[in-house]
């Protein structure tokens, strides 16, 4: 499963298949999630004092296949925007990525596709969790992160930040059982948005890349165009 999905099913309500999240949010980090998964990769990365051009631009490293349909549509997105500054991708990236996203899910049982009514008079998709031990996974994941029961690595690390960038970490987390409070949960999601994590070679990319992603989602709020999934 692509860290994108993962994130998405973390964000959806199993019984009601709505976002936890405003939409356009939701969009900008699920583009930034198929960015840090090629820079997990080492598809993607940030030119540096070795490379040509100037510093902190997005850069293909490794155009060959990822493996994965997403994942080489994202690839292809991050070539067209070569020599830009991570902001630059990040929106085209989420650009119609969450409805390709669910429908995946759902051919693979994970989500089902339903209707429900905005407002009780506008039809919508909706997208209840079927498969729930994916989401229980994905959950109990970032709760061991958070609540400092677990050593970050890559996959789960990105997850957090990516929750961070959302500010959902308390949607996530049961607050009640873990014993701390929102904004305890947060400064956590900090630390671990610092990127200790990252191997060495791509850490300040995946610096920079996390902090664009955080502008974004930040951005997305600010401009007030709050549409539920």
């Amino acid at each position: 499963m692509l860290l994108a999905e993962e994130l998405l099913l973390l964000v959806t309500d199993g019984i009601s298949g709505r976002l936890c999240c405003p939409a356009p949010q939701v969009d900008v980090a699920l583009g930034g999630a198929n960015l840090l998964e090629l820079a997990l990769l080492n598809k993607v990365g940030l030119t540096g004092q070795w490379d040509p051009g100037r510093p902190g631009r997005i850069l293909v490293r490794d155009c060959s296949p990822a493996g994965d349909e997403v994942l080489d549509a994202a690839l292809r997105i991050v070539g067209a925007h070569q020599g830009k500054k991570p902001p630059a991708v990040i929106r085209p990236l989420g650009k119609r990525l969450r409805r390709t996203l669910y429908e995946r899910l759902a051919l693979a049982g994970i989500v089902g596709a339903g209707q429900r009514r905005i407002l009780g008079a506008f039809p919508t998709r909706a997208w209840p969790v079927h498969g729930v031990s994916q989401q229980a996974q994905s959950r109990r994941l970032v709760t061991q992160l958070l609540v400092g029961q677990a050593v970050p690595q890559p996959r789960g690390a990105v997850l957090v930040v990516l929750v961070h960038a959302l500010r959902c970490e308390h949607k996530i987390v049961d607050l009640a059982d873990c014993g701390m409070s929102r904004q305890q949960l947060s400064a956590r999601a900090d630390q671990i948005a610092e990127g200790s994590w990252a191997p060495d070679p791509i850490r300040p990319a995946i610096g920079e890349m996390i902090a664009a992603i955080a502008a974004a989602t930040s951005a997305a709020a600010a401009a007030g165009s709050v549409t539920w999934g």
